[in-house]
């Protein structure tokens, strides 16, 4: 199975088995961290190299975390639009299934609400959601 696993932040293989069960055991797993700021005015008026520094250390730390307990896993940032950086990703890596991850709903980026609604028509391919618990 090819999973592709799109997470604003750090997630564990015990996290995936949680949401999808021994389906992640054997998984080639591909994990994209957005580079979303955390609001629209955030979006307009900062620089995005924070941005991409926090999607950069959410894509790092979650393939460590996978490879330690055994999982197949590469990472790279994706765009700042969830939806555009699933587009992307599957323009090279053949899903069979996404985890799309998000926040909870009170502390969840606006784009995260948008890839959520559009994650159900888009892709013809199954699309799990997973919430963040803090």
């Amino acid at each position: 199975m090819k999973l592709l696993v799109v997470t604003p932040e750090p997630v564990d293989a015990a996290f995936l088995r949680n949401t999808l069960g021994d389906e992640v055991d054997g998984a080639e797993v591909l994990v994209v961290s957005p580079a979303t700021n955390q609001s629209k005015v955030a979006f307009w008026v900062s620089d995005p190299d924070e941005a991409i520094a926090e999607a950069e250390t959410a894509h790092t730390d979650t393939v460590e975390r996978l490879e330690e307990e055994g999982v197949d896993a590469a990472g790279q940032v994706g765009e700042s639009d969830p939806v555009q950086a699933i587009d992307d990703a599957l323009a090279t890596f053949a899903a069979d299934r996404i985890v799309l991850v998000a926040h909870p709903e009170g502390d969840r980026d606006y784009r995260e609400d948008e890839a959520l609604a559009e994650a159900e028509k888009r892709w013809g391919i199954p699309v799990t959601h997973a919430v963040i618990s803090r």
